[in-house]
């Protein structure tokens, strides 16, 4: 599940007119470069969901082999957006991951596929210690123990990328809502889990931030 449905308003300008996921870093839009890392994991079927200005990206994905779930007439929030799109996703656990960054490093679907153990675990978040991301400047999300399970408060940040268990939406009352709220769950069954990536990534939340993104790619340290 790419999420794709957001409004983007941190980049300003460069989204008066066009969805945030469209707008190009290294010379190619930022939802290829996470379509490159799906494909490339070998994902067989790949869910992008749409509101704002949803035109351009139907085009740019025109050709693509993934289906599209529309937030209409009101967004849906990534838990809300998610559970719109479970009957184009299948059966859980699924890979959730936003359009709004770039990674040097290790395929980030792979270490979470590798990692994964459904009997201990309902959800497994990749995440970064600070110094391993860039474009970010929030103190971190979760802390984790020895055995990896995670409690919230700073420390590190979510990378925006997981794997989840989904049978918990449907429990959920609201229609539109974050993910926070299936997180919250799980923290208090204690089996909500991050891992560690070894690699960098950029947020490119903000305007400045696709320059440190392509600082980043062209850099030859990881």
């Amino acid at each position: 599940m790419l999420f794709a449905a957001g409004f983007g308003t941190r980049m300003g300008a460069l989204t008066a007119e066009r969805p945030k996921p469209m707008i190009e870093v290294a010379g190619k839009p930022l939802i290829d470069h996470t379509l490159d890392i799906v494909t490339a994991f070998g994902a067989e079927r790949i869910v992008v969901n749409l509101h704002y200005k949803p035109e351009e990206l139907e085009r740019h994905l025109s050709d693509r082999k993934v289906l599209l779930s529309h937030e209409q007439p009101n967004i849906l929030e990534t838990g809300g957006g998610l559970r719109k799109a479970l009957p184009l996703l299948g059966e859980s656990p699924v890979f959730t991951m936003n359009t709004d960054a770039v990674w040097r490093g290790p395929n980030p679907l792979a270490l979470l596929a590798e990692a994964w153990d459904e009997a201990s675990m309902d959800a497994l978040l990749l995440c970064l210690p600070p110094e391993r991301a860039e474009g970010h400047s929030g103190k971190g999300d979760f802390v984790m123990d020895d055995t990896g399970r995670a409690t919230r408060g700073p420390g590190l940040i979510y990378s925006g990328v997981q794997v989840l268990k989904t049978r918990g939406l449907t429990e959920i009352p609201d229609e539109s809502f974050s993910l926070n709220v299936l997180w919250d769950q799980m923290l208090e069954n204690g089996r909500l889990f991050v891992l560690p990536y070894p690699g960098k990534w950029c947020d490119v939340g903000q305007p400045e931030g696709i320059a440190t993104a392509e600082a980043m790619l062209e850099a030859t340290d990881v």
